[in-house]
C-alpha cells in the first residue's frame, strides 16, 4: 500500500513547490500585481487575519496576511507534513533487496558529485539543481523589478517630486535590494533545520547543507547592507535624513530595520571563517543574535508581511524547540575506550527503537568540561549490530577534548554526566550495492567509515539479507604507529558473536611520519584502558526524542501548530484589534500588533512541542525500562587489537572466529601514492575505475 501512496505523495508535494516556486518568478512582474493579487486579496479578504494599509504596502506586500499565508506559507507547511508521512511510511531497511539496485542506480544519478573543487566543496547534480534554480530566481527577480520599477521614472515625474532622476532610481534601488534579499531570507533557515522533512524528502541532510546557509546568508547580509546604504545616501541626497530616526505607529518602522541590520552585520562579521576557526566561541554565542535579528525584521515591515519569508524559520523553531527538550535530558554513559594515541570511544545506553543510518552524527555536551558548548562527533557503532549501544569517537585536537580525555584517565573517575541531540544523518545509505567499497581516510576521518564495517559486519551474517557484502577496502594514513591504535574500535567494545571472516576486509595502514618497522608500544601504552561507569538514577538511555513514529508525532506537530496559531492570531484580531481600530478610528499599532502575534506563535510552537514531548516520553517509559541498569558491568574481555602491530598474527581471545589482524598490511616511512604505477593503491584505483565504468 505505501508503493502507491509513496509516489503519490512526492508527486502532489513536487506540484505544490512548483507552485511555490511559480509565486515567487511572478512577483516581480505586472501580472503578479494587476492580476493575480486583486484575485488573491478577494478570496482571502477577511478581518480575521487583518490588512495592511494599501498605500504603505504597495509594493511590499498589498496582500492581506490571510492571503500572505494562503501563498507563502501554507504550501512550505503543507509540503513539510507531507514529507512527515511520506518518510513516515518510508521505514526502509538498512539494506535493499537486489532486485531494488537497479531503481537505486537511477536515483543515485542526480546523487552523483559534479563538483568536487570549490568555494562549496562537493556538489551534487541534485544540489547543483536546486542551487541553479536559486541564483536563476535571485538574477530574475533583480532584473524584473529594477525593469518595472525604472519605467515609470521619467524626468516629468521626478520633477514633481522635486528630487532628481538618479535620486529617484537609487530610492527604487535600496526597494528592489531589500525585496530580492527577502527571498534569499526566506530560504535561509531550511539548510540548517536538523532533522527537517524537507531536506529529507529530497535526499539532503542539514549537516550536507549547512555551506548553503553560509553562502545565503552571505548574500542576504549583501543585499541588506545596500539596501540600508542606499536609503541612507537617498535620505541624505534629499535632505530626508531624520527618516532614520522614525518609528512610525503604522507602516514600515526605519529605527527597527536598522537595529536589525546592525545585528546581522554582528552576526556576519564574527562568521568569517578567520574567527569561526580561531575564536569559535565568539562566533557560536554571536550566531545566537539572529532572535533578535528575526524580531526586529517583522517589527520593520509588519507581522503580516512575515508569513511571505519566514516559513522555513517557523519550522526551524519547532525542530529548535525539540532540541532543547531533548539536550535536557542526561543520557547513560556506559563506558569509555581511552587509547593512548590520545583519542576515546565513548559508549552511550540507548533504546531498541533509536535507529540511525552509518555515518550519521550526534551532538555531545559534558556539563563538567562546559555547560554551553556541543561538539558533533560521527557515530562509529550500527544500530543492527549493537541495538542497545551508540558509540562515538573523540580524537583530542581542541581544548574542550583534552580536558574529557583528562577526565576519563583519571582512575577515580566512575560517572560522568552527559546529554546529547540527535542522531541526526542520511536518510539512506547505499553503500552496500557496490561490489567493492574502497575508503580513503587520514587520521580521526577514519570514524564514519568504522560505522560502516560494523554494519557491513551485521550485514554478512544476516539470514534475511538477499545482497551480497561487497569487497571492502580500507586505506587509513597516521602519523605515527601510536595512532594505529584507533583500528582498535572497529569492534564494539563487549565484542561481537558475529562470524567477523564473512566479511572480505583489508587495511592498507599507512604510517607518514616514522621510517621501518613500526615501533612496539612502551608498557603503558600496549593496551588502552576501558572505563566502565556507574549508573546513576538520574540517567536514562538515549531515546528518540517523539517516540518511534518520530516523522508521524512531527508531522501533527505541523499541524497542530498552524490550526492554533491562526485560529488564535484569528480571534485576537477579530474581538481584540478590529474593536480598538473602529472605536479609536485609527489603525492598531503595527509594533504592538507584530509583538503579540509573535508571542502567540511562539506560545503556540512552545506549547504543541512540549505536548508532544510528554506525550511521547509516557509512552517511551515503559521501553526504557525494558533496558537493564546494573550496578557495575561484567564486561567480556576487551577485544581491542592493541598489540596488533607487533605481533600481526595475534587472535584476539575474546572473540570465538577470525579477527581483523590479520587482514592489516602497515607501510610505514610513506604516503598513498595514487600516481605512481608501481604501487598497490594505483593498481587498486584502476580496479575500481573499470568497476565503475561497468555499472
Amino acid at each position: 500500500m505505501s508503493n502507491m501512496i509513496q509516489p503519490a505523495i512526492r508527486l502532489i508535494a513536487m506540484l505544490i513547490f512548483l507552485g511555490y516556486m511559480m509565486i515567487w518568478v511572478m512577483m516581480p512582474t505586472n501580472t503578479f500585481w494587476l492580476h493575480w493579487l486583486p484575485r488573491i486579496h478577494s478570496a482571502t479578504d477577511s478581518t480575521f487575519l487583518g490588512q495592511q494599509d494599501l498605500i504603505y504596502f504597495f509594493v511590499l506586500s498589498s496582500i492581506c496576511a490571510g492571503g500572505n499565508i494562503l501563498v507563502y506559507t501554507a504550501p512550505i507547511l503543507l509540503i513539510a507534513t507531507l514529507g512527515c508521512i511520506y518518510l513516515h511510511l518510508e521505514n526502509k531497511p538498512s539494506y535493499h533487496p537486489s532486485n531494488q539496485r537497479s531503481n537505486i542506480h537511477l536515483m543515485g544519478l542526480l546523487e552523483r558529485p559534479v563538483i568536487v573543487r570549490g568555494p562549496l566543496g562537493i556538489v551534487t547534480w541534485k544540489e547543483l539543481l536546486f542551487l541553479s534554480m536559486f541564483i536563476g530566481l535571485l538574477v530574475w527577480s533583480t532584473s524584473a523589478y529594477i525593469h518595472a520599477m525604472f519605467a515609470t521614472i521619467t524626468t516629468q515625474s521626478a520633477s514633481k517630486m522635486k528630487v532628481k532622476v538618479w535620486e529617484v532610481k537609487l530610492d527604487s534601488m535600496a526597494l528592489m535590494l531589500g525585496l530580492v534579499g527577502n527571498i534569499c531570507l526566506a530560504f535561509l533557515f531550511f539548510p540548517v533545520t536538523r532533522g527537517s522533512p524537507l531536506l529529507r524528502l529530497i535526499g539532503l541532510t542539514s549537516e550536507s547543507s549547512i555551506k548553503y546557509h553560509i553562502w545565503v546568508g552571505h548574500v542576504t547580509m549583501v543585499l541588506f547592507t545596500a539596501h540600508g546604504l542606499c536609503y541612507t545616501l537617498f535620505w541624505a541626497k534629499t535632505h530626508q535624513i531624520s527618516q532614520m530616526l522614525k518609528w512610525e505607529k503604522i507602516g514600515i518602522s526605519n529605527v527597527a530595520g536598522e537595529v536589525g541590520l546592525l545585528t546581522g552585520l554582528g552576526i556576519w562579521l564574527t562568521s568569517v571563517p578567520y574567527i569561526r576557526r580561531n575564536v569559535f566561541e565568539l562566533f557560536y554565542y554571536t550566531h545566537h543574535l539572529y532572535i533578535l535579528f528575526v524580531v526586529f525584521f517583522i517589527l520593520h515591515v509588519g507581522f503580516s508581511y512575515c508569513w511571505i519569508t519566514l516559513p522555513g524559520f517557523f519550522l526551524f523553531l519547532i525542530n529548535r524547540m525539540l532540541r532543547f527538550l531533548q539536550s535536557h535530558q542526561k543520557v547513560r554513559l556506559v563506558s569509555a575506550r581511552v587509547l593512548p594515541c590520545r583519542a576515546l570511544e565513548l559508549n552511550f545506553s540507548k533504546t531498541p527503537g533509536v535507529n540511525y543510518n552509518p555515518t550519521s552524527s550526534i551532538f555531545v555536551n559534558v556539563p563538567k568540561i562546559s555547560k554551553l558548548q556541543w561538539h558533533p562527533f560521527t557515530i562509529t557503532s550500527s544500530s543492527n549490530l549493537e541495538p542497545e549501544k551508540l558509540s562515538v569517537v573523540i580524537k583530542c585536537e581542541g581544548n574542550w577534548s583534552q580536558k574529557l580525555y583528562e577526565e576519563l584517565s583519571l582512575p577515580s573517575t566512575n560517572h560522568l554526566q552527559v546529554s546529547v541531540e540527535g542522531p541526526y544523518g542520511p536518510a539512506t545509505t547505499h553503500f552496500h550495492k557496490y561490489e567493492t567499497l574502497v575508503m580513503f581516510s587520514g587520521g580521526s576521518g577514519i570514524t564514519p567509515f568504522i560505522s560502516i564495517i560494523r554494519e557491513l559486519v551485521h550485514m554478512a551474517n544476516d539470514p534475511n539479507s538477499t545482497n551480497k557484502t561487497p569487497q571492502v577496502i580500507l586505506v587509513p594514513a597516521f602519523k605515527t604507529s601510536l595512532d594505529l591504535g584507533i583500528l582498535d574500535l572497529l569492534l564494539p567494545v563487549t565484542g561481537t558473536s558475529h562470524d567477523i571472516s564473512r566479511l572480505r576486509l583489508k587495511i592498507q595502514a599507512y604510517v607518514t611520519q616514522e621510517s621501518g618497522p613500526p615501533k612496539p608500544a612502551t608498557e603503558n601504552q600496549q593496551a588502552y584502558r576501558t572505563v566502565w561507569f556507574k549508573p546513576s538514577t538520574l540517567d536514562a538511555p538515549i531515546s528518540a526524542i517523539l517516540g518511534r513514529n518520530s516523522w508521524l508525532s512531527l508531522g501533527m506537530i505541523i499541524v497542530w501548530f498552524s490550526v492554533t496559531s491562526l485560529t488564535v492570531v484569528a480571534v485576537v484580531t477579530q474581538f481584540y484589534i478590529y474593536p480598538n481600530d473602529r472605536n479609536t478610528n485609527m489603525i492598531y499599532s503595527y509594533t504592538v500588533r507584530s509583538v503579540l502575534n509573535m508571542l502567540i506563535i511562539c506560545m503556540s510552537i512552545a506549547i504543541t512541542v512540549i505536548i508532544a514531548f510528554l506525550w511521547n516520553k509516557k509512552r517511551n517509559s515503559a521501553e526504557m525500562r525494558q533496558i537493564r541498569v546494573t550496578d557495575g558491568p561484567t564486561p567480556l574481555t576487551s577485544p581491542g587489537m592493541s598489540s596488533w602491530y607487533y605481533s600481526a598474527d595475534r587472535e584476539l581471545e575474546s572473540l570465538p572466529y577470525k579477527s581483523f589482524a590479520g587482514c592489516i598490511t602497515v607501510h610505514c616511512g610513506e604516503r598513498p601514492d595514487f600516481k605512481s604505477k608501481q604501487t598497490h593503491i594505483y593498481n587498486l584505483l584502476q580496479h575500481v575505475k573499470k568497476l565503475c565504468l561497468k555499472m
